[in-house]
């Protein structure tokens, strides 16, 4: 049945070329498409948690604190050394977020300053990402702060002149003079405008004596959205170390706005392919029926010498899995060809600036997953069905006197 399937949509030629290229466009578009998501999904995966770390160590109800006292981990050079022991691979960097009063000669500005220490490895490969001028405040710098450019901007300081900061109703000095040592440049206007970082010991100093508002944990094995399992085992067994007063959360709990923009890629995708095979199927509709108005005579003698309707009824619907089957094949290849280009990296041109304000890299790499392609074929398969649908009921419900004595 497959091969009479076959030399009848080849007896218009042009017209099942064009279905069988509509097909396949939409299989090559999906499958590219797919592959563009894995690349954004995978990139906005990687600048998160490069920024804040897999997993986050946060006081238990910091979410419901009304002031910084409430919001902090205690003694936090004691916990310190039992998430080490615990996770022993994991690069640990600690961060105190303090709601100050910046003040210039002429200018102030309320921000959330950040008292930051992290491992050597994870502050060198900031300042590479980040630092515009000077140098980001050393580890035990008790009077050196870094600006973000466009903060520097509003306040008019430069690397060399004084901030002052002004923290009312914390617990330590609540008030403190910096000498700015560091400019820092991000692609995002808002981070780059509101960005003030002091080391650790200073911002304990200015409010929380021997606090942090988190532990950030960075784990060099999990870098892709398909590893969020492996997340979730060193989430539940750092939890189990340290005990109820603090919580363990992923970046996906921690940030789940963005968590949901990230998850919300694939469906949105699935329904922009679906509506493009809808448009295809329309196609292969317009070509399968017309062959069977072409053939009524022809599926008569078949009937009348004795096919079952049902027989005939599978013949066209044979046409039309052959139609999308081929159309899907050239497709798959088109795709393969295609992701596999995209695989080793590429960039949006002209978009470098666009593509990080919204978390993404600037080189991002396709990647998609096998469920996505069984996905794209199983659209092309469902089509080639559903297609045939209203074309084989017409030939199915022929009878062999009428069908004789049609004229096209």
């Amino acid at each position: 049945m497959l091969v009479l399937a076959w030399r009848n949509i080849w007896r218009q030629r042009s017209r099942s070329l064009g279905a069988i290229m509509a097909v396949g466009f939409v299989v090559w578009l999906g499958l590219v498409y797919f592959g563009l998501v894995g690349a954004a999904r995978d990139g906005s995966y990687v600048n998160l948690t490069e920024n804040a770390g897999q997993l986050q160590v946060h006081t238990r109800d910091y979410r419901d604190a009304r002031n910084i006292r409430d919001a902090v981990v205690r003694d936090a050079a004691a916990l310190r050394p039992r998430i080490a022991a615990t996770l022993p691979d994991v690069e640990v960097a600690a961060a105190l977020d303090v709601p100050v009063l910046l003040a210039g000669a002429d200018r102030s500005r309320g921000v959330l300053l950040m008292g930051v220490d992290q491992p050597q490895a994870l502050r060198e490969r900031f300042a590479a990402a980040y630092l515009a001028e000077g140098r980001l405040p050393a580890g035990d710098d008790l009077d050196g702060i870094a600006l973000g450019g466009g903060l520097a901007r509003t306040l008019q300081v430069q690397v060399g002149d004084t901030v002052y900061a002004y923290a009312p109703g914390t617990e330590g000095t609540g008030a403190s003079a910096y000498t700015v040592v560091g400019v820092l440049k991000f692609p995002d206007p808002a981070r780059d405008a509101s960005t003030a970082l002091l080391s650790l010991p200073a911002a304990q100093d200015l409010a929380a004596p021997g606090a942090v508002s988190r532990f950030e944990l960075h784990i060099g094995q999990v870098r892709r959205a398909p590893d969020d399992a492996v997340l979730m085992q060193l989430r539940d067994r750092l939890q189990s170390a340290l005990g109820g007063a603090v919580i363990v959360e992923t970046w996906r709990e921690a940030f789940p706005s963005l968590s949901r923009i990230e998850q919300v890629m694939r469906p949105v995708g699935l329904v922009f392919i679906g509506l493009f095979f809808v448009l295809a199927g329309l196609l292969v509709v317009n070509t399968i029926y017309l062959s069977v108005i072409e053939r009524t005579r022809e599926f008569g003698v078949v009937i009348a010498l004795g096919a079952r309707r049902g027989r005939v009824m599978r013949m066209v619907v044979a046409e039309s899995l052959a139609l999308c089957g081929t159309g899907a094949v050239l497709g798959l290849l088109l795709g393969v060809l295609s992701l596999a280009r995209l695989s080793q990296g590429f960039t949006y041109p002209g978009l470098e600036k666009l593509t990080a304000q919204v978390g993404f890299p600037s080189v991002l790499y396709a990647r998609i997953e096998p469920a996505e392609i069984v996905t794209v074929l199983g659209f092309a398969l469902a089509t080639g069905v559903l297609a045939a649908l209203m074309p084989a009921r017409s030939a199915g419900r022929l009878e062999p006197i009428d069908a004789m004595r049609f004229v096209a």
